[in-house]
C-alpha cells in the first residue's frame, strides 16, 4: 500500500492568451520563468536527415522533426507584456531577453552543440541581478546531457541510452534539467511561479520535481497545449513526484 502524501502545491495550466488571463487572475508571483517568442521564425523549423553513432559503435537513425508549422515566432511581445510581468512578478527570468534589448543580468545556456547549424547558446534575462553566468547543458539533437551546471566536463557526458532521452514535442523545447538548475539556483525555497508561454511545459516537470512550487502556466496554441497535457497526464500516473502537486487544466 502506498503511503498517503499530502498535496501541498497546485499548478494551474490555462489554454488562452496570457495578456488576458494574467490580469484577470490578478495574482502576485514570486518568480516569472518565461520562454517568450524570439521573433526568428523558430516555429517553422527546417527538417534534416541525420544519424548518430552511440558509444557502442552502433549508428542510430534520427527521425525528422514532425512539428506542425506555426506562425507564433514571427512576432515579438510588446511593451505591455513586460509591464504586466513587472507588475505581477517580484522577479523575472525571460529566455530571449537579448532579442528585446533588456539590460541587466543574464544566464547564458551553452548547449555544447559544437559546430552544429543550431544556435550555440540562449540567453535568459534576469531582472534581479547584473551578473552574467554561464551554465552548461548538452542539447544537440540526439545528444542530450544528464547534467546541467557549471562543470563543463560533467556537462559533456551524454545520455548513453538514447531511448532515455527527453522526448521532444515542441520546436523550442528546453531540457527539464535546465529548469531544474534554474529553480535550484533562483528559487531554492520554492514559492509561486508564473509561466506565460508554456510550450512543451518542460518547466512544469521541473516544478513538480522540486516539490515546493505552485504555479500558473499559460499556453495560447491549442496543439502545443494538448501535446503537453497528454505528456503530463501520462507522467502524472507513473511518477511519485506528482503525488504532492495537483495539476489542474483549464480550457
Amino acid at each position: 500500500m502506498r503511503k498517503h502524501i499530502l498535496v501541498t502545491n497546485t499548478i494551474d495550466i490555462y489554454l488562452g492568451d496570457c495578456n488576458e488571463i494574467v490580469p484577470a487572475l490578478d495574482r502576485k508571483y514570486d518568480f516569472a520563468c518565461c520562454d517568450v517568442q524570439y521573433g526568428i521564425g523558430a516555429s517553422n523549423p527546417s527538417k534534416k536527415n541525420k544519424s548518430i553513432v552511440q558509444k557502442n559503435g552502433n549508428r542510430l537513425p534520427v527521425a525528422q522533426a514532425n512539428y506542425p508549422s506555426k506562425e507564433w515566432d514571427n512576432e515579438i511581445c510588446n511593451n505591455d507584456y513586460f509591464q504586466m510581468l513587472e507588475h505581477h512578478c517580484s522577479r523575472q527570468l525571460i529566455f530571449g531577453g537579448n532579442y528585446y534589448g533588456l539590460a541587466g543580468g543574464y544566464l547564458v545556456w551553452d548547449k555544447l552543440n559544437s559546430e552544429s547549424d543550431q544556435y550555440g547558446c540562449e540567453l535568459a534575462w534576469l531582472s534581479f541581478t547584473k551578473r552574467t553566468d554561464v551554465v552548461y547543458c548538452l542539447w544537440s539533437g540526439m545528444m542530450q546531457g544528464s547534467y546541467c551546471g557549471k562543470d563543463i566536463r560533467k556537462a559533456l557526458r551524454q545520455i548513453g541510452n538514447k531511448k532515455l532521452n527527453q522526448s521532444r514535442i515542441h520546436q523550442c523545447e528546453k531540457p527539464i534539467i535546465l529548469y531544474d538548475y534554474i529553480y535550484q539556483t533562483y528559487l531554492p525555497e520554492g514559492g509561486t511561479v508564473l509561466d506565460t508561454h508554456g510550450g512543451s511545459m518542460s518547466n512544469v516537470f521541473s516544478m513538480v520535481k522540486q516539490g515546493n512550487i505552485s504555479a500558473v502556466v499559460i499556453e495560447k496554441d491549442i496543439d502545443h497545449y494538448n501535446d503537453a497535457k497528454k505528456r503530463l497526464l501520462l507522467f502524472e500516473k507513473q511518477a511519485d513526484a506528482f503525488r504532492n502537486t495537483k495539476i489542474i487544466f483549464h480550457h
